[in-house]
């Protein structure tokens, strides 16, 4: 189907004798926004490893933007047009903020092998616009990463992820060690992703922020996908009924 942006069949991660992630068939539409649920070690981070190329799959085959494709690693798997907010944060603690914005993609006056010559004021510019535009206050932005609280890392990298959103962002529990204030920062960053039909993959253990945000819900237990149901159909002890294996069902997509 043509609304279709990002589809897995029989998506599976072998560990050795340990089965991480069996026979996954996922679809995510155009402008669609699905949460991805479970226990811990249920499966969600190797189910976005295996997507994005962190890690190469076992077994099973990811479509991409209508073409099947085998990422060779993340970058690949960014050029392509997918964003990823990571639980551990790739930003370089050294480096002001526009420098881990841009981060492999700087923008230069001129290249010329040894003599290149960046573009910082550019950076900075864009810098500013994309921290507006996600409504993420960082007061300086010529200070190191190394000098910000952690919620103020957080949310640069998820300003980075929504600022160069192009077809696809996928979230991994980007609220979790974040307070209250922030988490409605980088909730509202999410609201302003829908508004622009950027499809996302949100890894979260807080229902209510599922609910809240996503159109569909996704649980992983055990390797396995045992549910996707519509947020309008279902309720928090559904979705927990399932995480725990209460319920069962079979996997759908």
């Amino acid at each position: 189907m043509d609304d279709i942006v990002l589809e897995t069949r029989g998506l599976t991660k072998r560990y050795g004798g340990v089965h991480a992630l069996e026979d996954a068939n996922f679809i995510l539409r155009r402008g669609e926004h699905v949460a991805v649920v479970g226990d811990n070690g249920a499966g969600k981070s190797t189910f976005v490893r295996q997507i994005t190329a962190v890690e190469q799959k076992s077994a099973g085959q990811v479509f991409f933007d209508g073409r099947e494709v085998n990422f060779e690693g993340p970058l690949q798997a960014r050029e392509a047009g997918i964003e990823t907010v990571f639980q551990t944060l790739a930003l370089a603690d050294d480096l002001d903020v526009p420098s881990n914005l841009f981060l492999g993609r700087e923008l230069f006056k001129f290249r010329l092998g040894p003599f290149s010559i960046l573009d910082r004021k550019a950076m900075r510019e864009r810098t500013l616009e994309a921290l507006k535009t996600t409504a993420v206050k960082i007061p300086n932005v010529d200070n190191p990463i190394r000098n910000m609280s952690g919620g103020q890392r957080q949310c640069v990298s998820i300003a980075r992820t929504a600022a160069f959103a192009s077809k696809l962002v996928i979230m991994d529990e980007p609220t979790a060690a974040l307070g209250v204030q922030e988490t409605a920062q980088v909730e509202n960053i999410i609201r302003g992703l829908k508004e622009r039909e950027v499809p996302l993959i949100l890894i979260s253990h807080n229902l209510r922020q599922v609910f809240d945000l996503v159109d569909r819900i996704v649980v992983f237990r055990r390797g396995r996908i045992v549910a996707s149901l519509n947020k309008d159909e279902t309720d928090g002890n559904d979705i927990v009924s399932y995480i725990t294996g209460v319920k069962g069902a079979d996997a759908a997509a």
